[in-house]
């Protein structure tokens, strides 16, 4: 099939982009890397009135450090996520997370914006980005939000994104030196959307968990944050923490579905042996560090 009519505009400029945005009155849909977007168009799934082509924005691009914070722009190429050494020393689970995202060829177009703009429950971007405790940046001209990535998320491909709104930016607070990343997910074949996944890192101070953050995908409508784990793990001692217990109460955080690919049971039986599994062996790590 072929995309139905569309008009098209490429700015080259935040300020014009948002302009088309307004212009379009929600009518628009905004093309980053398009590798969704383009089999949406194609199947007439999606059917704006105007593309808004942000690839020529080079303030969109890039990463930087500022304040604290690592900040990725919007349209930073997934490979180029992968090739950072700042992102593989400040946030190496993001860089973990992007390795299963797709393919060797979609992660050469798609971009960190268009991932997690987009809200695909069952990505690893969005997941990312919650259990880091990531900051979205969404500008109009009506002017600029910070929205915590945490409350992002409204449903399944359904965000806090106005219509007349673009990302321009997703700032991801710094973790302390030496935190250990965790990353874990099943799916049916590599690139393949996680039948179940669950993503985050900790900090060990004096033997102790100091600082965690965890979120799972594929396991409901949005990305979840695993609070009432965080909350289990804080002050303990490494040597007296049970993963059982804590991947336990970690699933009971979870909405997990029946659908075509999986049961709800099943991603409840392997979602909470995955983190049970993936903690204790990072918790090994931790003693390590």
């Amino acid at each position: 099939m072929k995309p139905a009519p569309f008009d098209y505009v490429a700015p080259t400029s935040i300020d014009e982009a948002c302009s088309a945005l307004a212009e379009a009155g929600g009518g628009a849909t905004v093309l980053a890397g398009g590798q969704t977007l383009m089999p949406l168009l194609n199947l007439r799934l999606s059917q704006p009135f105007i593309i808004v082509d942000i690839n020529k924005i080079a303030a969109l691009k890039g990463i930087a450090r500022a304040d604290g914070c690592t900040r990725v722009g919007p349209m930073t190429r997934q490979c180029e996520v992968l090739a950072s050494e700042a992102l593989a020393r400040d946030l190496p689970v993001l860089v973990e997370a992007v390795r299963h995202v797709g393919h060797h060829q979609t992660r050469n177009r798609g971009t960190v914006g268009g991932s997690i703009a987009l809200g695909e429950p069952a990505a690893e971007l969005p997941a990312t980005a919650v259990a880091l405790g990531a900051t979205i940046e969404a500008r109009s001209t009506r002017g600029t939000r910070l929205i915590p990535a945490g409350e992002f998320y409204l449903g399944p491909y359904t965000t806090a994104l106005e219509g007349d709104e673009l990302v321009t930016g997703i700032t991801f607070p710094d973790w302390p030196k030496g935190h250990t990343p965790v990353f874990r997910e099943v799916a049916r074949r590599p690139g393949d959307f996680a039948l179940v996944g669950m993503v985050g890192a900790f900090c060990v101070v004096d033997g102790k968990i100091a600082r965690a953050g965890f979120a799972w995908f594929g396991m409901g409508p949005t990305p979840i944050r695993a609070k009432a784990a965080e909350q289990m793990l804080l002050g303990q001692s490494l040597d007296r923490i049970d993963p059982q217990a804590v991947a336990e109460r970690a699933i009971a955080d979870t909405t997990p579905f029946d659908d075509h690919q999986a049961s709800a049971e099943y991603r409840r039986t392997t979602g909470t042996r995955i983190f049970a599994r993936t903690l204790r062996e990072a918790l090994k790590v931790g003693e390590l560090a």
